[in-house]
């Protein structure tokens, strides 16, 4: 019987080609890794998922080369995508296509491909990162408000409203009955020199200075 745990000849791969492959994809996956990190926040097991994803969607493809699942095959590692939840921002959706996009070139072979695919959308990347308009944040945050239940709220901070933010919108209106508050909840877009401090203390003059807070809504940042 041949032996085919080191020659692999029973897919036509030799072992020399599969371990350069197999290292090409992981030395990408770390520049594509190093590449998410540029001015970017991050979490370590996120970035271990972009150094491995290109090793194992090449050996995905590469073990199923010439069959007629093929097709199939590669529908299912793109489908690992579903693994990120609804919340990852666009920068991780990206890095995540880059990532499979390389380990289907190296597991066709492609290595040069893979290289030029991931100098040329890293180049992109890099690119707008630097350019003036990338830096510029939406102030996304949660503002909380509560005030007497008897208070007609439609229109009560709608002045303070239009100094210190671009846009508002009420998300949430609940009246507790124990004690007689309302809780309001406005999502926000604050102006960037605009103090918080000063827009909390005017809040806080317009409901009795009752409970405000400010929270901050990091899904928001980078969505799609």
């Amino acid at each position: 019987m041949t032996n085919y745990f080191f020659t692999l000849s029973i897919l036509d791969i030799g072992l020399p080609d599969f371990m350069l492959c197999t290292a090409a994809s992981l030395v990408f996956g770390g520049l594509v890794a190093l590449l998410h990190m540029y001015k970017n926040s991050y979490s370590k097991n996120f970035i271990l998922t972009l150094i491995i994803l290109p090793a194992i969607v090449q050996a995905v493809i590469m073990l199923v080369n010439g069959n007629l699942g093929t097709g199939v095959a590669v529908l299912g590692a793109f489908s690992l995508i579903r693994f990120r939840s609804a919340e990852g921002n666009s920068r991780e959706i990206t890095s995540l296509f880059l990532a499979m996009s390389i380990g289907l070139a190296t597991g066709l072979g492609c290595i040069g491909v893979a290289g030029l695919l991931l100098i040329a959308i890293g180049a992109a990347i890099l690119l707008v990162q630097t350019l003036p308009f990338s830096g510029k944040k939406e102030s996304a945050r949660l503002l909380t408000v509560f005030v007497p239940a008897d208070t007609a709220y439609e229109t009560l901070f709608d002045s303070v409203f239009s100094r210190y933010t671009k846009s508002f919108r009420l998300v949430k209106v609940e009246i507790n009955g124990a004690d007689a508050f309302c809780e309001l909840q406005y999502l926000v877009y604050l102006k960037e020199k605009e103090p918080v401090k000063t827009f909390l203390d005017e809040i806080r003059g317009l409901n009795h200075s009752l409970p405000v807070s400010l929270r901050y809504l990091p899904s928001i940042r980078g969505g799609l």
